[in-house]
């Protein structure tokens, strides 16, 4: 069952793209250097967050009974 909606999903769509491009140009950019190992895990994060607005479900959603899209 889906419970996340247009914008929900684009949203995460674009935050999930950005996020699993910080690993490649941290190297590169000066302020986020220092992040070392920690990048990787933020792209996992996107990798996440890609995911979810794919399937248009959220596990964290379940236990607060949140849904953004209107029901089916």
């Amino acid at each position: 069952m889906a419970n996340v909606g247009g914008i929900d999903r684009v949203l995460r769509f674009v935050a999930g793209v950005v996020l699993i491009l910080v690993p490649f140009v941290a190297p590169s950019v000066p302020a986020l250097a220092g992040l070392g190992n920690w990048a990787w895990l933020i792209g996992a994060m996107g990798v996440v967050m890609l995911l979810t607005a794919i399937f248009r479900f959220c596990p964290a959603y379940v236990p607060f009974g949140v849904r953004t899209c209107g029901r089916e």
